[in-house]
């Protein structure tokens, strides 16, 4: 039973990895972009997030684990690059949301990855974790649609 729990614990926190990743990321681009609509946005992800974080961090706790407070190296590339890209275009929305895309990418990834992998979820918890990767979709078409607004001006 102990290793069933284990492997729980394990794949529940690399979906509160990528949670923390999300919320970093765009606490950062929050502070980058003076674009209003893009703040209010992007405070509302983050927002979200901190709600998956405590969902997941309370059934990590009942299997007997203790949840990250860690961040993927991906993700931690994922904040300097946006960063750095900021700095270098004066906070170019375009270059916050294809950066916020990629970041989206990657936890839809890991979303789908936990929900591959073997580990024993009870039906609530697949559901729970298939809900959230249903609120990460809804979010990354969201920036994408933004995303593509910008390319149809370009074309225009």
């Amino acid at each position: 039973m102990e290793n069933k729990n284990e492997e729980v614990v394990k794949q529940l926190n690399k979906i509160v990895e990528i949670n923390n990743d999300r919320i970093e990321g765009y606490e950062t681009a929050t502070k980058e972009t003076t674009d209003s609509a893009l703040k209010a946005l992007f405070t509302d992800f983050a927002s979200r997030s901190r709600g998956f974080k405590s969902e997941l961090s309370s059934e990590v706790t009942a299997y007997g684990g203790t949840p990250t407070d860690g961040t993927k190296n991906t993700g931690k590339l994922f904040r300097i690059w946006m960063d750095v890209k900021a700095a270098l275009t004066d906070a170019d929305r375009k270059k916050i949301i294809e950066s916020c895309e990629r970041g989206e990418d990657a936890a839809l990834d890991a979303y789908d990855e936990v929900l591959k992998s073997d580990a024993p979820f009870s039906e609530a918890q697949r559901t729970m974790i298939s809900r959230q990767r249903t609120a990460i979709q809804s979010d990354h078409d969201r920036i994408k649609s933004m995303r593509d607004a910008f390319e149809d001006l370009k074309v225009k």
